[in-house]
């Protein structure tokens, strides 16, 4: 990359890192590749008995446990279709996954985009690579961060030399010539929203919360949601109405609709996010209502866009439909 500067091999080599807090991005263009660099930083994490996790999609977990042999087994794995689902609950599985180890360095290998994700789903997702410069920042731990070159748009792999201080291609580590600063790449995800043509919409206000949950209660159950799935995302969209009430100006306005097979609830108030990791940390019995809140939004719902704007903050929240109903 014209302008990087080389980067010693040992800042993304487990338990080696210069700096507290590592995370390259590892450019690779066919499972071969995929299998010698991220199974080459697994090996050598176990090598030397550092807690590693590994969480990428199904297929490449079955590449790299093919890869690496029976030590895989030492590894805690998941399977980023399901982790992942929700880009929103990554960050905090991650942090969770540190805090399980305090006072070792950590190493990771998360693979949060991968071909066939939707744009929403990208554009959160590149809003958590960003944000994980913020929640690891001075913190013992490695995080790597697969791309597949061949199977995603170009403007995705540029994102990617932006939410990373490190990028590895063809075996080469440089710093990243483009990194920007993670509060100024997460503002950058605050794209517009697609227009929508909303079923139900209610304006609320203080002592409406019963009225916003029966309204959607109500609209759910007409989408082909099962009652779990309607629960969820009626305590979601509560969640989210009660922040308006708290935090958000005291009042706000719920849209409802279908699209491409799911159930969306868009709540939309005055309100801003000052802190660009609220809800991606699991909450302590102290902590509050607004970070509980978002929190349990993101563990519920199978999408969450999030828009921080100078005229206030957007949740748009999916819920999956079966694909048999109907």
């Amino acid at each position: 990359m014209g302008g990087a500067t080389e980067v010693n091999d040992s800042d993304i080599r487990p338990g080696q890192a210069a700096a507290p807090f590592v995370h390259p991005a590892l450019f690779y263009g066919s499972r071969d590749e995929y299998v010698d660099g991220v199974g080459g930083f697994v090996r050598a994490a176990l090598r030397m008995s550092a807690p590693t996790l590994v969480a990428v999609p199904g297929d490449r977990l079955e590449d790299l446990r093919r890869g690496v042999g029976e030590a895989f087994g030492s590894v805690v794995s998941a399977d980023m279709t399901e982790l992942g689902r929700n880009p929103g609950r990554i960050l905090s599985r991650l942090r969770e996954f540190a805090a399980q180890h305090p006072g070792r360095h950590v190493q990771i290998v998360v693979e949060p985009i991968w071909a066939g994700r939707s744009p929403a789903e990208i554009t959160e997702a590149t809003r958590h690579e960003a944000l994980i410069n913020l929640a690891f920042q001075g913190k013992a731990a490695t995080i790597l961060c697969p791309y597949d070159l061949a199977g995603l748009p170009k403007e995705v792999v540029e994102d990617a030399r932006r939410t990373h201080p490190a990028l590895t291609e063809n075996g080469t580590t440089t710093a990243s010539d483009c990194y920007t600063d993670p509060a100024e790449m997460s503002a950058r995800c605050d794209l517009p929203l697609a227009d929508a043509v909303p079923v139900q919409r209610f304006d609320y206000g203080r002592g409406q919360l019963g009225e916003v949950r029966d309204l959607v209660q109500a609209w759910a159950a007409t989408t082909g949601l099962d009652s779990v799935r309607i629960s969820d995302f009626v305590l979601a969209t509560g969640e989210a109405a009660a922040n308006s009430i708290l935090h958000g100006g005291g009042c706000g306005t719920l849209r409802l609709w279908s699209e491409n097979g799911a159930a969306i609830a868009e709540i939309q108030d005055s309100g801003r996010l000052s802190d660009p990791l609220a809800g991606r940390a699991r909450p302590g019995p102290a902590s509050a209502n607004g970070g509980r809140g978002l929190w349990l939004i993101h563990q519920l719902c199978d999408l969450v866009e999030t828009r921080a704007t100078a005229t206030g903050l957007t949740l748009r929240l999916h819920m999956t439909v079966p694909p048999h109903h109907g």
